[in-house]
């Protein structure tokens, strides 16, 4: 359902709610440069890309929601700016219960240029995400290789730049794997497996399942993680 109201006084009803309430999640913000277009307040629910809230905006790139959610989940800003041009238009970030988080932006470089700031668990997924981006960015490097024609007729130059991106692959899903297995105790874990590494063996899916805190393991992305666990034994059986 859309809103279409003063920012301000969006605010202000936001500022008034109770800080009781553990489950509410505020998302806020500036889009610079903004004038006009329509910002959605996205997560997935069921395996669909879902809007959760929406916002027309105005002549000022000021907007502000509030959602409410049972533990931490990944959510995404998605602006259509109206330019028929969907590169660079969602943000994600991990939203907490309880937590406001602020999200300054442009409107031409809405992604590559937003500040995320109210979520430590949000900062930790962006560490993690610089270290996968080296293991992405050597990938694509090995891949504008295999291209060159120059090397396309080159069998023995083609091997080892193969032998290369499966050496590179495995060094990312080692990573991935070892990092949910040493933050066992972060709703980063489960969540890494299942976006990173989720064709590994069971073994490896039921060893970090075993070792999640009580808490991750009851957490959106633990239940997930063990729903899955469960749907890869009922096809391999």
């Amino acid at each position: 359902m859309k809103k279409v109201f003063a920012v301000l006084l969006v605010i202000s009803l936001f500022v008034s709610c109770s800080s009781d309430d553990k489950n509410a999640l505020f998302v806020n913000g500036t889009i610079r440069g903004l004038k006009k277009g329509t910002l959605y307040l996205q997560k997935i629910q069921d395996s669909v890309l879902t809007n959760v809230d929406s916002l027309i905006i105005k002549g000022s790139g000021d907007f502000a929601f509030k959602t409410s959610l049972e533990s931490p989940e990944v959510y995404y800003l998605y602006l259509n700016k109206e330019d028929h041009n969907d590169i660079n238009d969602r943000i994600t970030f991990f939203g907490e219960p309880g937590s406001t988080i602020t999200i300054n932006t442009t409107w031409n470089t809405f992604d590559a240029a937003a500040k995320i700031e109210g979520s430590e668990l949000h900062k930790k997924y962006e560490a993690f995400k610089e270290i996968m981006s080296k293991f992405n960015t050597e990938e694509l490097v090995i891949v504008q290789a295999l291209n060159d024609p120059k090397i396309a007729v080159d069998s023995v130059a083609i091997d080892s730049l193969q032998k290369l991106s499966e050496r590179n692959g495995i060094r990312g899903f080692r990573y991935a794997l070892n990092y949910a297995f040493s933050n066992s105790d972060s709703y980063l874990a489960p969540y890494v497996v299942l976006t990173e590494v989720p064709n590994t063996s069971v073994k490896y899916l039921d060893s970090v399942n075993n070792a999640l805190s009580d808490e991750v393991a009851n957490s959106t992305y633990g239940k997930a993680l063990q729903s899955y666990i469960e749907q890869v034994r009922k096809t391999t059986n």
